[in-house]
């Protein structure tokens, strides 16, 4: 962290930190947009799960300008909805949702999973309940499981006895998101506590990493699905098109995900899977 000085420091850290990512994640990047692009060219999902601030980076994966079908945003409410912070719906009730064993089974059961499927877990601390343990059913239901973590943050807390392991324990392959153990970057002089997160910044430039990344690679196989595209790039016709088009095959591939049968990895899963 860096004492403050002139101009504006956050924006400063913040660039700091978006180039430790893409000079030290660069292979897992790599990685992770194989996968996805595999999974996606084979008909299936990348599920993508986060608990509290982490819901942002599902959000920014899709529906956004610039993104794609074949990636399925999994958002809890009740352990992400808290702006009110106290009272009804407050931070409190949050925090202790996601701290709760057995929560992550009972969202994984509304699923099921393909073998060529791949689940996203994005926790800065990494130490939770529900994202650990939604990391572990969805490798136990043979799912390759990508955590993007705080590798500093995680390791300098420590593990919930009822939980026993950390997210980056429970998974195939691990994003670090270089943050700082307090995932605030910037001191005050005259203030003993650091502020200005950088996890959020971090993940959110990930995600879109492995977005583009993605693209590169469907484009590339010949099967890149419809792009959510701006009237002012393409024109009103072809971008009401693009989004009906992109969130018909959305449709078309949740719905296997939510079938009656869900719950698990099906043994007669095929590689494909009919509309």
């Amino acid at each position: 962290m860096t004492a403050v000085g002139q101009g504006v420091p956050f924006m400063a850290e913040a660039a700091t930190l978006l180039d430790r990512v893409a000079t030290t994640q660069q292979a897992a990047i790599e990685t992770a947009s194989q996968w996805s692009a595999d999974a996606i060219a084979a008909d299936g999902l990348v599920h993508l799960f986060g608990t509290g601030h982490s819901r942002i980076p599902v959000e920014e994966m899709f529906p956004r300008y610039g993104s794609y079908p074949g990636f399925n945003p999994i958002v809890e409410l009740s352990m992400t909805f808290h702006t009110q912070v106290v009272g009804a719906n407050g931070q409190r009730q949050a925090m202790f949702i996601e701290r709760t064993p057995g929560l992550a089974d009972v969202i994984l059961s509304n699923f099921t999973f393909g073998r060529q499927d791949v689940v996203m877990v994005f926790s800065a601390g990494g130490t939770t309940a529900v994202p650990v343990e939604f990391a572990r059913g969805a490798r136990a239901r043979g799912v390759k499981v990508v955590a993007i973590t705080s590798v500093a943050e995680s390791e300098t807390a420590p593990i919930d006895p009822a939980v026993g392991s950390r997210l980056l324990d429970e998974a195939d392959l691990v994003i670090d998101l270089c943050t700082p153990h307090a995932d605030a970057m910037v001191d005050v002089e005259g203030l003993d506590t650091p502020v200005g997160p950088g996890s959020t910044i971090a993940a959110v430039a990930i995600v879109n990493a492995i977005k583009v990344r993605t693209a590169q690679l469907l484009v590339s196989l010949g099967a890149m699905p419809a792009v959510l595209t701006r009237a002012s790039v393409v024109g009103a016709d072809r971008s009401r098109t693009l989004f009906d088009d992109a969130y018909r095959e959305h449709a078309r591939r949740i719905a296997r995900a939510i079938g009656q049968r869900g719950g698990g990895l099906r043994s007669d899963e095929p590689t494909r899977n009919a509309p």
